[in-house]
């Protein structure tokens, strides 16, 4: 459906984005990673038709997506852009905001209205609604318009976390009940993983990894990826060697990767020993810090443990990955 080749664009003769190229299929879910500045949102301009790359294309269905030098009103056609900022007009009543952009029927547009449950919102002024209820509106704004592709430029950004899970809802619901295929961008792991099929991570507006995300998260390309993906450590061959009992195949004296959720107690005398150093309660489960083998170290557990406890730790995991 989406075909993203070789788009550069610069500033000031630098550029911000680099031979970024991919593809997209239909209904696929696609995420994009990066830190601040690595070039997430001027990459979705971009496919929307917003930015002119100085170099490359956007294809969409075999058509080429209209930069503003191409057209006089910017804005490629089938291709929804909800920004962080969800901009609404003030004081305006918001079946009114919904009625000029609706190019569906009635009913459709009612079901879309409830997908994103703003049914009950619809005889309110956009002054009077709070943070989550404009996001929503201002997507059901986008959906009306009848895309074939939507665009989420850090949708959960600033919601709170009730919001952030009726829009995870309402993101889904997208893909599933309206077959319109999306393109998020999150900084944060726990909004990508459990949502996307396809993962790009960008760093100075190059692509240094893409993949399934459980590929990358298990195996990110290097340093930069892994710590995109959520906390981890690296560990001397020595040390890891002493958490696992052992010396792997593939272990050839890099540093080794592991994340919190491969340390677990030893239930005997084997493991390296450890103590407790602090714990906090995140709900569902306890994460400790431990000092062990002269490194500081978070894993999780159940419940919590009695202060400055010694205790024993070992790797659990098969797949740990080595960085060079």
């Amino acid at each position: 459906m989406l075909s993203v080749e070789g788009i550069g664009r610069k500033k000031d003769d630098v550029y911000i984005l680099q031979d970024i190229s991919f593809t997209q299929q239909s209904f696929q879910h696609l995420a994009i990673a990066g830190e601040t500045g690595s070039g997430k949102s001027t990459l979705l301009r971009i496919i929307a038709g917003f930015i002119q790359p100085d170099e490359g294309r956007v294809m969409l269905n075999g058509e080429k997506v209209k930069g503003p030098d191409d057209q006089l009103v910017p804005g490629q056609k089938g291709v929804g852009y909800l920004s962080q900022h969800f901009e609404l007009r003030n004081n305006y009543w918001v079946h009114e905001v919904l009625e000029y952009a609706n190019k569906l029927s009635e009913e459709d547009a009612k079901e879309i209205f409830h997908v994103c449950q703003i049914d009950h919102l619809l005889n309110r002024r956009t002054t009077e609604l709070s943070g989550g209820e404009k996001q929503r509106i201002a997507t059901a704004r986008l959906l009306v318009n009848d895309p074939i592709l939507l665009l989420l430029d850090e949708p959960y950004s600033n919601l709170d976390m009730i919001h952030k899970q009726v829009m995870k809802k309402l993101i889904n619901d997208i893909s599933v009940k309206l077959k319109i295929s999306s393109i998020l961008v999150s900084h944060d792991p726990s909004d990508i993983l459990s949502w996307a099929e396809h993962l790009i991570i960008l760093k100075d507006g190059m692509i240094v990894q893409q993949g399934m995300p459980e590929d990358v998260y298990r195996n990110p390309a290097n340093e930069y990826c892994a710590g995109m993906m959520g906390a981890y450590y690296l560990l001397p061959e020595a040390l890891a060697a002493s958490l696992a009992g052992e010396t792997r195949p593939g272990w050839n004296g890099g540093r080794i990767l592991i994340r919190p959720e491969h340390i677990l107690i030893a239930h005997n005398d084997q493991g390296l020993e450890a103590r407790l150093k602090r714990q906090n309660f995140l709900g569902s489960k306890y994460e400790y810090i431990i000092e062990a083998g002269g490194m500081e170290l978070l894993m999780y557990g159940p419940s919590a443990l009695p202060d400055d406890t010694d205790l024993r730790i070992r790797l659990h995991a098969q797949d740990i990955t080595t960085l060079h």
